[in-house]
């Protein structure tokens, strides 16, 4: 069936404004979090975690259907790599995410009065960190690969939920994404990264969605055959075609 494909700016606009508001809801919520649970650092990342997920939810429903809501770096790699999107157009799809990633921090400090950007001082260093976020952002590949196989429609719902579980089964608390990795580095908040520990989590990030990627290519043959679903089915710029 032949579709209206969204052109390139649309479907960066949709990239640049999907990540933006995840920013704003991962570091918006922590700063709400933090303020409200008072001495309670468990009771904070809750919070965090569960609006982080619910976010994540409603974002990808919403600009799914126009760019795929990658919403990172890792997951437009991946998807380029097997041929779901153009790689002449990854560029585009970074740019706007960390342009995207980087105005949703300072939308977040600018509801709650902080500086619209500032240096974190919040230590994330460490070995067991970067292979959390190795293993955070392979298991954030290998759902989407997994799931877009058979249901895709069950992928926003499915990676919400895993979100929601990584932020508790790693000790990183699941960045999972460079360009979030980048933006929180700018926020001194309860979801800050000191930017000098910032290249070890973005170098494990992209070995993971790598490692998920190969994986998932020797068990699903077919999976570049899927590829513009990920996440989300949108219109094929190779095809014109919905998939």
């Amino acid at each position: 069936m032949q579709v209206n494909v969204p052109t390139l700016s649309r479907r960066l606009a949709a990239e640049a404004v999907g990540t933006a508001f995840l920013l704003a809801t991962v570091v918006g919520s922590g700063i709400m979090a933090e303020r409200l649970a008072g001495s309670s650092v468990g009771l904070a990342l809750l919070a965090n975690t569960v609006a982080t997920g619910a976010g994540l939810v409603s974002l990808i429903l919403a600009f799914g259907p126009v760019s795929g809501a990658h919403f990172n770096p890792a997951v437009t790699l991946a998807d380029a790599a097997v041929g779901g999107l153009p790689w002449r157009e990854v560029p585009g799809y970074i740019t706007a995410q960390l342009a995207g990633a980087f105005a949703g921090v300072a939308a977040a400090h600018g509801m709650f009065e902080e500086a619209l950007f500032s240096a974190s001082t919040h230590v994330r260093s460490g070995g067991a960190q970067a292979f959390s976020e190795a293993i955070a952002t392979f298991g954030l590949l290998s759902v989407i690969w997994g799931v877009s196989r058979r249901r895709s429609e069950a992928v926003p719902f499915a990676v919400g939920a895993y979100i929601t579980a990584a932020y508790w089964f790693t000790s990183s608390t699941s960045f999972a994404n460079p360009a979030v990795t980048l933006a929180r580095a700018a926020s001194d908040t309860f979801a800050g990264i000191r930017p000098e520990d910032t290249p070890g989590f973005i170098l494990a990030q992209l070995v993971g969605a790598a490692a998920a990627t190969a994986l998932f290519r020797w068990l699903v043959p077919a999976l570049p055959e899927r590829a513009a679903e990920v996440v989300v089915p949108h219109p094929s710029t190779a095809t014109g075609e919905s998939r």
